[in-house]
């Protein structure tokens, strides 16, 4: 009987064990949404104008519209064409003819049914056919710091081809699209445009997502809110940097061990599911 007794509460500890570790512990280690709170339960992927699901959302920055343009500007990003006839045969001969286009047309992606509000990029190279690019859509009005909150999707347009899915013409990204999110935000950091650096859950981690061009990336999932200085930026500190929760940077580590790795990477990127 006493043995039964001891099973029973052997059983009931293990459960009560598990509760905690399920429902308490390891939902605070990684969810660190409270940074930008009004975030929480919003989608973190972009679509395309068919509705297939496009590149994930993984910066974001904290400012006025003009302090975006002007520190994206300043960071050395050039603010994209629209895309009009004129922008598209521009494009088209920088990539035939190998000439630069530093200021060429990206095309449209959809979050919550809006295009892109903004769009930059940053020249690779002679042509357009290499280049970073990010897409901003303003999504809250007042973030945390009292400020409109942009939500972006920066990647690397690495070549040009078919897409996957709809036989058109396009780019073709990049697969460590944690690269662009940190290489913008370095960009933005020396030109002393941030006064705070830190990380909120984005898209989640990914080892074998596609975008909506069929295109294979790897992400820690996490998204990189950089909020802007306001006043004058000469001679500005470097931002200070707020730390993940342990389970994210243990997390965050591990998919920095298989981008870093050139045979893991390409590994991730070839399989064919």
């Amino acid at each position: 009987m006493r043995w039964a007794i001891n099973a029973a509460l052997l059983i009931a500890g293990c459960a009560a064990a598990y509760a905690l570790l399920a429902y308490v512990v390891l939902p605070a280690l990684w969810t660190h949404h409270e940074r930008q709170p009004g975030l929480a339960g919003r989608p973190m992927t972009t679509n395309t104008a068919q509705g297939i699901p496009g590149d994930p959302l993984n910066v974001s920055l904290v400012g006025d519209k003009d302090e975006v343009v002007a520190a994206l500007e300043r960071a050395g990003w050039k603010p994209a064409d629209a895309i009009t006839l004129k922008s598209s045969a521009r494009i088209a001969e920088s990539v035939l003819l190998h000439r630069p286009d530093p200021d060429a047309p990206v095309s449209n992606l959809f979050y919550e049914g809006r295009r892109q509000d903004l769009a930059f990029e940053k020249p690779e190279g002679g042509s357009a056919d290499k280049r970073h690019h990010v897409r901003f859509w303003r999504v809250l009005e007042r973030g945390a710091e009292g400020h409109p909150v942009w939500l972006g999707a920066a990647t690397f347009d690495a070549s040009v081809g078919l897409s996957r899915y709809t036989g058109q013409i396009t780019h073709h990204i990049s697969p460590d699209i944690d690269a662009e999110r940190d290489g913008l935000i370095f960009d933005l950091n020396e030109a002393g445009a941030l006064a705070q650096i830190y990380q909120v859950t984005g898209s989640g981690a990914t080892l074998l997502g596609r975008n909506g061009e069929g295109d294979r990336y790897i992400t820690d999932g996490e998204m990189t809110v950089g909020v802007l200085r306001t006043g004058e930026l000469a001679g500005a500190v470097p931002a200070a940097i707020l730390p993940n929760p342990p389970a994210v940077e243990m997390k965050n580590s591990a998919i920095r061990k298989i981008t870093k790795n050139g045979t893991l990477l390409r590994m991730f990127t070839s399989l064919k599911l």
